[in-house]
């Protein structure tokens, strides 16, 4: 088990809380890698995949020939839905690409213990005792965020609508809930600061 500092949002130390040494000192010896496919599949699955055009075999109508072979002096036609129509099916029309796919859950949670045990490692991971706005303020969380001498960080929290409302339009700043920890937010962000309540959830669900 590892001790860490408990602070308040003035940083100030107000205690100390135990987290296992997977979560917050894990090997980051093939750390590199294992970030490198967790964050790729994470964007990956984020991608839409670009538009899609209906071919002529999709186009509705044109089952019959329009008029016949020979004799009208026009060129030959086949179907009305032929690409050179008006109202035709595309050539070489583009498709619909899924580009998402998965990792093993046991690499994706590894990754997401390695990127807060590089956190701490950097001295940029900070517990807080607890933070509960009592209505949503972007104000309030700035200045919080300037007492802890912080211009870049990610909270995670259990779920808490006030911080999350007040932090939301913060500039580099973001919240996401314990179930929402990934690894591509915790390493875009210089700081992670965690509440106690929030690294006892992590602990549990990484586990």
């Amino acid at each position: 088990m590892a001790t860490l500092d408990v602070i308040n949002l003035a940083k100030e130390k107000v205690g100390t809380i135990e987290l296992a040494d997977a979560l917050v000192n894990a090997d980051l010896a093939n750390s590199d890698a294992l970030f490198y496919e967790v964050v790729k599949a994470q964007l990956a699955s984020r991608r839409s995949g670009g538009r899609t055009v209906k071919n002529r075999s999709l186009v509705s109508g044109g089952g019959k020939k329009p008029y016949k072979q020979k004799g009208t002096g026009r060129a030959r036609q086949g179907s009305i839905r032929a690409s050179q129509w008006v109202g035709g099916g595309k050539a070489m029309a583009p498709k619909f690409r899924d580009y998402e796919y998965h990792v093993p859950k046991k690499m994706r949670r590894a990754a997401i213990r390695a990127a807060i045990s590089k956190r701490n490692a950097d001295k940029a991971l900070f517990i807080l005792d607890n933070w509960s706005p009592s209505k949503p303020s972007t104000k309030a969380a700035v200045d919080a965020f300037e007492k802890l001498g912080l211009e870049d960080a990610l909270v995670i929290d259990a779920k808490n609508e006030n911080l999350f409302k007040s932090i939301r339009n913060a500039r580099k700043f973001d919240f996401l809930p314990v179930e929402g920890a990934n690894v591509y937010d915790i390493l875009r962000h210089r700081a992670l600061i965690l509440t106690q309540a929030g690294a006892k959830a992590l602990e549990g669900a990484l586990a």
